[in-house]
């Protein structure tokens, strides 16, 4: 079904051109985050989002204010498919947490330019991070009413106030924790252990079938032997 180009696509694209990341190290690090905070809150009412254009404020001409976050998490906002990412049909709820992964082609112009959009429109919690070098840090407050707290480098370790989630840096780089202190998977890790967990239950499954299939066998002998297996 080819959808129709409405005045409201012309003000809030689903796209901003920009592809979702520079090299496979940005990719690697956007979908991690991604799919660890999904679940983490896959029982919260909470939408996880990456690459996904926000609309803070409703224009009546183009251009809308907008940034792609690389990846966010709007607390109170249900989970499902978006386009984009309309604060107005959100009931106003702003992106809480954001998180950004740097790549060679990010200007510092580009991220201070960044940092006033998610300060100025109610981001809680900012951080960023350079897969390359290894720089962490954030900026955090309590209330969008409040200036964000900047702090270069974050002292370490470093435990998200909302979602509870910790960072630290090694020598090898960022390392994420969720709060129960298991380091954050790459989504293949997601895949093998819902496969293992499968096959887990398909073999609990299997041993409960023969267990049943042994009960009929005896029950079947016993009544061969003129024995009534319910009296006993």
């Amino acid at each position: 079904m080819v959808h129709s180009l409405t005045y409201e696509d012309v003000l809030y694209p689903d796209s901003d051109g920009k592809p979702m990341a520079d090299n496979t190290l940005q990719y690697k690090w956007i979908v991690r985050l991604v799919s660890n905070l999904k679940h983490l809150l896959k029982d919260q009412t909470a939408f996880v989002a990456g690459d996904l254009l926000w609309y803070p404020v409703k224009v009546a001409v183009p251009p809308a204010p907008c940034q792609a976050p690389d990846a966010f998490v709007a607390l109170g906002r249900p989970d499902g498919e978006r386009r984009s990412y309309k604060q107005w049909e959100e009931d106003n709820v702003a992106p809480q947490v954001v998180c950004e992964i740097l790549s060679p082609s990010n200007s510092a112009k580009e991220m201070i330019t960044k940092q006033a959009f998610y300060e100025t429109h109610g981001v809680l919690e900012l951080y960023v991070y350079d897969p390359e070098s290894y720089e962490f840090w954030g900026l955090v407050r309590q209330s969008p009413e409040q200036e964000m707290m900047s702090i270069f480098p974050l002292k370490l370790p470093w435990v998200s106030p909302l979602l509870g989630i910790r960072f630290e840096v090694y020598e090898d780089g960022l390392a994420v924790f969720h709060p129960n202190g298991e380091p954050f998977k790459d989504p293949g890790d997601f895949i093998e252990e819902r496969d293992q967990m499968q096959e887990e239950r398909d073999q609990i499954q299997v041993e409960r079938d023969q267990m049943e299939a042994e009960r009929d066998r005896l029950a079947a002998k016993l009544r061969e032997l003129g024995i009534d297996p319910n009296q006993l």
